[in-house]
């Protein structure tokens, strides 16, 4: 055997033994297109169609006979609100019925758990710690996927600086980095490195785009930007998330600059199919094909279908156009054949790569379902990530944390028992015999020698002050007094803006008035948003902000209270001092007339009756120990546009206990040929130390580091210096270093 024929075997064997990612996904590329040429076009256009399937099931299934028919006659693709094993397997044994026996999509709102609940999103993301949030998407996904759904419509990647909106409980908060980053880690923990793992789901993209910056932060409302601020801020996380691989895309209810995003083909032809070219789907939000009536845009549904398909929305959800009017405005002409075939060979890839054709059954397992939602590990791992969410905003005198052998304690307030509320929004079902109140958290760290006293003082409305008199006798004879206030679960939200969002009701007129004892209060938040509360800021000894923390939020806040976990936590997003401030963010832009001096505000950017800055920085995060920074060196002064130089600095805990740090890097560009923000995050590095511990920490830069979008669009690091700032938070900066861009 000569040695080319020995070659040229071994070659065939590994090609044998490990085909190619190109030939997988060639070979998906061919049942597609087999598939389309055997399709009718009532059977495409059923593809397209997304139906809601709340009772489809059991005793209400009377009501839905059309949709049982249409799901037999192959025409529906996917189904939300169908869930659990015994119900995926009936729906899906119908879709079989059908000529061509194409398996449905199942999909689900899994936001922040499917049945461990998880913390909201926003405190999420207040971890600043990329693996617990993708270890926390990778359980929902897992919990998910053994109840039968194949994909669900998270993460949203909005970025949102108007807490008054209701849906920035569901993001990652104000800034476009840690946005990015954010977005990457929940697609990874969804979805794995691939479709088709049977722990996994397919994630979603949403809400493509603008939906955050809805005009005056209420939920629906019209976003107007220019096309500048679009790329640079609100548009990065959803690139990140196709750089991710994210299998679908969801678009968005607002309209953009006065086109509605669902009929925006510059959005979704031009940028996501066009200049990215995403490969994987887009899905209306609910209803939102059929609003572009009622946004003035269509004038009826069948030119909606049209309009949305031909701006590249490919799924219809629960609005009933495609399904309805796609057949006639193909025959028409006025949509054409390679549009709508594009449209359903996107949709039937993803079915294909998530091993459906093969198995329609495989993710409806009841062995696995059982397993794996009663593994008792996953509320071991809820528990961290709820520790780790928990941010330390104040904490004078050390108040905190308690000890253990506290001689009395009253917890007071409206939500000290909550357990619901605990939850936050967007839950896939609520299970209270799964949630730790904060009551019983406490109960459990404590001795049993402590006399724990509970008085509520009243609800979360507080509209009355009957029970105020018990709160203000329990906290006088206590030792310590914690007061836990803010908002109930559907406070925050889709469908929930807030024109004030203060403490709801009389719950500040209850903190003066435990306050007004005497005695420190340590005060414990509950919000799915940035509150404002001035009045407990200034007095309270500390405050502890636990977002909705999920169902071992209990147990969480308690570690955190006693000391047996350091807070690391550190605001995604600004808070501000009053309403008035908002929105607001730490990525102010230069203005022509900057406050130099507090004291003289007169033709300055300021306001006459209010500091400019929050109450709460971006970034801002207290810990029981204390960290230094020093020694910042860059290894070289300046670079050419190909160079990359490291920052590097020494961070030193300096306190007694181990503890986490979320090391900041920020820049700024000062003269730039549009003007640049004040200060950027471009980078962030979360490490625990132990007392005494020294470490040296760098960051590398380059030229796309320093880069922005200029006005026309252009992608530039224009020559010049930059200064760059290390810190703990966005207004606690510790280091400053120049670097000089040369051409």
């Amino acid at each position: 055997m000569t040695t080319m024929t020995k070659t040229l075997l071994a070659l065939a064997a590994l090609m044998a033994c490990v085909p190619s990612a190109f030939a997988q996904e060639r070979t998906i590329a061919q049942q597609v297109d087999a598939l389309l040429k055997r399709m009718t076009l009532e059977e495409k256009v059923g593809q397209l169609h997304q139906l809601s399937g709340r009772q489809m099931t059991g005793p209400g299934s009377e009501k839905f006979s059309d949709k049982l028919a249409d799901i037999r006659a192959g025409k529906v693709g996917s189904m939300l609100n169908v869930k659990g094993v015994a119900e995926t397997r009936e729906i899906q044994a119908l879709a079989l019925q059908s000529r061509l026996k194409i398996p449905l999509l199942f999909s689900l709102d899994v936001i922040h758990g499917y049945k461990t609940v998880f913390p909201v999103p926003l405190g999420e993301s207040a971890s600043w710690d990329m693996e617990a949030i993708e270890q926390s998407a990778h359980i929902a996904a897992k919990e998910a996927a053994a109840s039968g759904i194949h994909w669900t419509f998270a993460p949203m990647v909005d970025i949102g600086r108007d807490p008054r909106w209701g849906r920035v409980m569901e993001g990652a908060g104000e800034d476009t980095y840690l946005g990015s980053r954010i977005a990457v880690a929940r697609v990874k923990g969804f979805q794995g490195e691939r479709p088709g793992a049977l722990d996994r789901i397919m994630a979603t993209a949403k809400h493509f785009a603008g939906y955050g910056a809805a005009i005056a932060g209420r939920d629906y409302n019209a976003a107007d930007m220019s096309e500048q601020q679009l790329h640079e801020v609100y548009l990065p996380p959803f690139k990140a998330a196709v750089d991710a691989g994210v299998a679908t895309f969801m678009n968005s209810f607002n309209t953009l600059n006065g086109v509605p995003a669902t009929a925006s083909s510059h959005l979704q032809r031009d940028i996501l199919k066009g200049q990215w070219k995403y490969p994987g789907f887009v899905v209306s939000d609910w209803a939102s094909v059929k609003e572009l009536v009622e946004h003035g845009y269509a004038t009826d549904l069948a030119q909606a279908a049209e309009q949305a398909i031909n701006a590249g929305s490919d799924m219809d959800m629960e609005g009933y156009a495609f399904t309805r009017h796609l057949a006639e405005r193909l025959k028409s002409g006025k949509v054409k054949q390679d549009v709508l075939d594009d449209a359903v060979r996107r949709v039937l890839t993803k079915k294909f790569e998530l091993g459906l054709f093969d198995d329609p059954y495989r993710y409806s397992d009841a062995a696995r379902e059982q397993a794996v939602l009663n593994d008792p590990e996953h509320a071991r791992i809820a528990r961290d990530v709820a520790r780790k969410s928990l941010v330390l905003l104040k904490n004078e005198g050390q108040a905190l944390p308690f000890s253990t052998g506290l001689k009395s304690l009253a917890v007071i307030g409206p939500l000290a028992q909550a357990k619901r509320d605990l939850e936050g929004g967007w839950i896939v079902a609520s299970d209270e015999s799964r949630v730790v109140s904060l009551v019983e958290g406490i109960r459990a760290r404590l001795s049993p020698q402590t006399t724990l006293t509970v008085a509520r003082g009243c609800d979360v409305a507080c509209l009355d002050t009957a029970g105020f008199d018990a709160a203000v006798a329990a906290a006088k004879d206590a030792d310590a007094v914690l007061l836990v206030l803010g908002e109930s679960w559907d406070m925050s939200g889709e469908a929930k803006s807030r024109a004030d969002i203060g403490l709801p009701g009389r719950q500040a007129a209850l903190f003066d008035a435990v306050a007004a004892t005497g005695k420190p209060v340590v005060v414990v938040m509950l919000a799915g948003r940035p509150l404002v509360f001035e009045n407990v800021a200034a007095k309270a000894a500390a405050i502890v902000y636990a977002w909705f923390p999920g169902a071992q939020g209990g147990n969480a806040v308690a570690d955190v209270l006693f000391g047996a976990y350091n807070p690391s936590g550190k605001l995604p997003m600004t808070f501000p001092r009053s309403v008035g401030q908002i929105p607001i963010s730490y990525q102010q832009y230069r203005t022509g007339r900057p406050v130099l001096d507090p004291a003289n505000i007169v033709y300055r950017s300021a306001y006459i009756d209010s500091p400019n800055t929050p109450r709460y920085a971006f970034g801002h995060g207290l810990s029981y120990t204390s960290f230094a920074y020093s020694d910042l060196a860059l290894s070289q002064p300046s670079m050419r546009p190909g160079d990359k130089v490291t920052l590097s600095f020494t961070l030193a805990n300096t306190g007694q206990r181990a503890g986490e740090e979320v090391a900041q890097l920020y820049l700024r560009d000062p003269v730039a040929s549009i003007v640049r923000p004040l200060m950027e995050l471009k980078g962030f590095q979360k490490l625990k130390l132990e007392p005494g511990e020294r470490r040296r920490v760098s960051f590398e830069i380059d030229r796309d580091l320093l880069s922005f979008h200029n006005g026309k669009l252009d992608w530039v690091a224009e020559p010049g210096e930059f200064e760059l700032m290390v810190g703990t938070a966005s207004d606690a900066i510790r280091l400053r270093g120049k670097l000089t861009l040369v051409e």
